[in-house]
């Protein structure tokens, strides 16, 4: 218990670099932590080591080998991981192209197929990438009115149960990571 109490006072900084694949019991890719919380769930036994990263974390009174992946002692299940609903995502979906006119820009604007003044939702479905003349020209009417044709329709994008993990690698060193990671995401 001294132990756990010690790493409480590790260097915040030092913790919070570093992250930490966490992979399930049957070594499918879970989530990414940072050391302190992996340091921890070792020692309650929650998880074993499988790949250190080189450094060491000092405390007053001992020095321990940082894991860079992390496996949990009992399975885990998740749900599958969904897109968060932001611009950037509608725009990446979109393949930053105007859904009513098929322009390529980064200079993008949502825009709501069902006006919101007309109930239309602030979801998945309703929304699409549109560039300013067409989200002018269109305004408060439906497609339909404004004799604008969508070029695909809009729905939530599927995403593969690694969608955190390249969040992460983008941001990220991944000492040890690649051989629990498929190739296509580990070298994104």
């Amino acid at each position: 218990m001294n132990c756990l109490k010690r790493l409480y006072s590790l260097d915040t900084d030092v913790a919070e670099e570093a992250p930490v694949l966490v992979l399930n019991q049957n070594y499918e890719p879970l989530n990414v932590c940072n050391i302190r919380r992996a340091i921890v769930m070792i020692f309650n036994g929650k998880a074993e080591v499988v790949e250190l990263n080189g450094h060491k974390v000092n405390t007053s009174t001992s020095s321990y080998h940082c894991p860079s992946v992390i496996r949990l002692a009992h399975l885990v299940r998740r749900p599958r991981p969904r897109v968060r609903l932001s611009r950037r995502e509608v725009f990446i979906r979109d393949k930053y192209t105007c859904q009513y006119c098929g322009k390529k820009t980064k200079d993008l604007t949502l825009d709501h197929v069902v006006p919101k003044s007309r109930g239309g939702r602030h979801t998945w479905d309703n929304l699409v990438s549109a560039c300013r003349s067409c989200n002018h020209r269109k305004g408060g009417k439906s497609p339909d009115e404004a004799r604008m044709r969508l070029l695909n329709k809009p729905s939530e994008p599927k995403v593969s149960p690694y969608y955190i993990f390249v969040q992460k690698l983008q941001h990220s060193p991944t000492d040890g990571w690649e051989k629990f990671l498929p190739v296509s995401v580990s070298h994104s």
